[in-house]
């Protein structure tokens, strides 16, 4: 493979041949070895951990002067880009959610780079523009991440997020006058926040300021649950809770409906297992006291009827139950259990009506149950067909709640519920310009390598072929207890046009199946995610959906590692990969930002088990020189302070090295942008036009 000197790559024209030679960015590698419990691992990347030297941006600027004006000289790119405007291009509605008198929902007409924030007294009558977030930047770059009212919505907070970051600062807005007071809140990450009764202020919690040169690369630790009153600066926040002999604790105050108590939700890292807190806010000066004191299970609040709290919890029940505690007895022997587990997963709850709103999973979709708030089964949501209902707003003393519905080729539509009829009737439908009666989805169970059943959901046009032929892409996930179910997209609406083919398992590692199903993809046990994945490849081929020359695999942060780790382990099973701001350097990835928090999940390489695992799946140290990798488009983004693109960028210099074909193995480097979150329409229709582009025309799909 012939290479040149980064000086001379900016004049350096690429061409669009499909055997075309590339010609990689040529950068000194560093001589640094770590020693990993006896083992010598070299890191000649090293350097390009830092984000603020010249050379880590001389080397973003050579890597884009390569693969910008490949992809944009693409066959079809335009047809794309204009098919994805054109579809894109219809009005979109959040569920509308009560506070005090008033209605808030997002609005966006089509091709807004950022949602409307609208208020209204009647839905029937008149909307007010309360924030466009779209004024925050000319370009869309800055984004409103959270909102939080006051309990008579006289005020409300609100987080902006620049180019992405996670890191948040808060605004407070009156919402009768739509001015903003002098209250202004920085270095919150994770955390909304939560309002007193009497509106007189809110809880958050926040990280210690970062060193200068540090914001998008420094370890977040130390958090810490403040009280800020309306008026004041943030110096003089009270702080309510911390923990400084638990660094690695997150802490989350939650103030109950009535206004009598603050929950303090604590988590250690992205453990599902978590503990919970409380504090008596009608006593002055009371104490923080447990009501669960162990890292044994999840526990998720979801109301209170006085001093007896409801949570949902996996404690005894892997799929999920709902118990109540009283608070003077918090004891685990005095529980009750108020809505048994069921074979299915209770994915969430809510109450509304005074009723438990009880959202199931059952292979991956949704089901919605109604139950007494003792716990008696009521009634069943009948749901328009297979496909996931979400975003169930509602207050406890309402009459009606608002949910969304969606499926691959189901728009998002929004549902008013009737609670004395027992009706949903639809709210706000999506007009989009496709025919939805063109696709068809099936949901198929295959075999893993170690005999295990696993669901996928497939879709494409009616009338295909199973002949081998089909350019399909697959796509993944697989951890955190994070469930995949069905979803619409725009973006895969267009490649489903062009006659693709999109296949979504759900593998373990994910929440579809609990805690067991979470579980068995985890630390020594991920490389059955990788199995799960590649046999859904297999299961396509054998199928006749596809064959390895026309299947493409993609997935985002702990999916962009999915997909890096197998595309390395059967490279002759994919044509193309897409890794996308993935977490690639499994021994370092603790040391930055959020990182340490996934240990839960992956173990990290400061044990010597934990090592030997990790180095076995390692995407950055598992390539091997010589061997002919799928085509490849990496992703990130320079403002990504989750996934520091410090991982994507050494994956793609060693992969460049070590890469045995012709084919591309490219990095696309978003600039002003972050993990993915508050990304602007703008930003989002590019990527897409880019990556269908690359798909297309490395799995030799004619774009029309």
């Amino acid at each position: 493979m012939k290479k040149i000197t980064y000086l001379m790559l900016f004049a350096f024209l690429v061409s669009c041949s499909r055997d075309t030679t590339f010609e990689y960015p040529v950068f000194p590698q560093s001589d640094v070895v770590d020693d990993y419990h006896g083992t010598l691992v070299a890191d000649p990347w090293r350097w390009l951990e830092d984000p603020n030297s010249q050379q880590t941006n001389d080397w973003i600027a050579a890597q884009n002067a390569v693969t910008m004006p490949y992809l944009e000289s693409l066959p079809g790119r335009d047809i794309l880009k204009n098919r994805l405007t054109e579809l894109w291009n219809f009005p979109r509605y959040s569920a509308p959610s009560r506070h005090g008198d008033l209605y808030f929902y997002y609005y966006n007409d089509g091709l807004q780079n950022q949602s409307v924030l609208f208020k209204q007294t009647d839905l029937d009558g008149e909307a007010e523009v309360l924030i466009d977030p779209n004024t925050f930047s000319e370009d869309g770059t800055v984004s409103m991440s959270s909102v939080a009212f006051s309990s008579e919505a006289t005020y409300m907070a609100y987080a902006k997020s620049v180019g992405g970051s996670d890191w948040r600062e808060f605004f407070v807005r009156n919402v009768t006058t739509g001015e903003d007071l002098s209250d202004h809140i920085q270095w919150v990450k994770f955390s909304g926040v939560s309002w007193d009764k009497k509106e007189e202020g809110f809880y958050y919690s926040r990280f210690p300021q970062p060193a200068e040169g540090e914001l998008l690369t420094a370890p977040n630790r130390n958090m810490k649950l403040y009280y800020h009153k309306l008026g004041t600066s943030q110096e003089e926040d009270i702080l309510v809770y911390e923990r400084p002999d638990q660094p690695d604790w997150g802490l989350y105050g939650t103030v109950t409906d009535d206004g009598q108590y603050l929950i303090i939700n604590i988590t250690q890292g992205t453990d599902p297992r978590n503990r919970v807190y409380y504090k008596d806010l009608t006593r002055a000066n009371s104490r923080v006291l447990p009501l669960m004191d162990a890292f044994d299970a999840s526990y998720s609040f979801i109301t209170n009827e006085g001093s007896t709290f409801y949570f949902r919890t996996n404690n005894d029940a892997p799929k999920y139950r709902v118990i109540s505690v009283e608070a003077s007895r918090p004891q685990p022997a005095n529980w009750s259990t108020v809505i048994p587990e069921r074979e299915s997963v209770l994915n969430g709850i809510s109450v509304v009506a005074n009723r438990f709103v009880a959202n199931y999973l059952t292979d991956a979709r949704s089901e919605v149950f109604v139950y007494a708030m003792n716990g008696t089964f009521e009634r069943e949501i009948e749901l328009p067909t297979i496909g996931t209902a979400s975003g169930f707003s509602g207050r406890k003393q309402d009459s009606e709640m608002f949910y969304s519905f969606a499926s691959f080729t189901y728009p998002s539509t929004i549902f008013r519920y009737d609670f004395e009829s027992n009706e949903s009737t639809v709210f706000r439908a999506s007009e989009i310009d496709f025919n939805p009666d063109d696709f068809e989805t099936k949901q198929v169970f295959y075999e893993s390598k170690d005999g295990t059943t696993v669901p996928m959901f497939i879709t494409h046009k009616k009338g295909l072929k199973l002949d081998g032929s089909n350019p399909t892409y697959l796509y993944g996930y697989g951890g955190f207890n994070i469930s995949m179910p069905p979803s619409f997209s725009v973006g895969n609406i267009v490649w489903l046009e062009q006659g693709g083919v999109y296949a979504l398992p759900n593998i373990r590692g994910g929440g579809e199946y609990g805690r067991e199903w979470h579980l068995a993809g985890t630390k020594e046990r991920k490389q059955n995610v990788f199995d799960d994945f590649i046999a859904a490849g297999e299961f396509l081929v054998s199928e006749g959906y596809t064959s390895p020359s026309k299947l493409a695999i993609g997935g985002g942060s702990n999916g962009g590692l999915l997909v890096a780790a197998t595309m390395i382990q059967r490279p002759d099973l994919f044509a193309a990969a897409i890794p996308a701001v993935g977490v690639l350097d499994m021994l370092r990835y603790h040391k930055f930002t959020i990182g340490w928090a996934w240990a839960s999940d992956y173990g990290t390489s400061e044990d010597a088990e934990g090592f030997e695992y990790l180095f076995a799946y390692s995407p950055l140290h598992n390539l091997q020189e010589g061997v002919r990798y799928p085509s490849t488009l990496i992703t990130t983004a320079d403002r990504d302070d989750r996934v520091v693109p410090a991982h994507s960028f050494k994956f793609a210099a060693e992969l460049q090295q070590k890469h045995g074909g012709n084919n591309p193995v490219l990095i696309r480097i978003e600039t002003n942008a972050g993990h993915g979150a508050g990304k602007p329409t703008s930003m989002v229709i590019e990527e897409l036009a880019d990556r269908w582009a690359f798909l297309a025309k490395e799995l030799g799909l004619r774009i029309r």
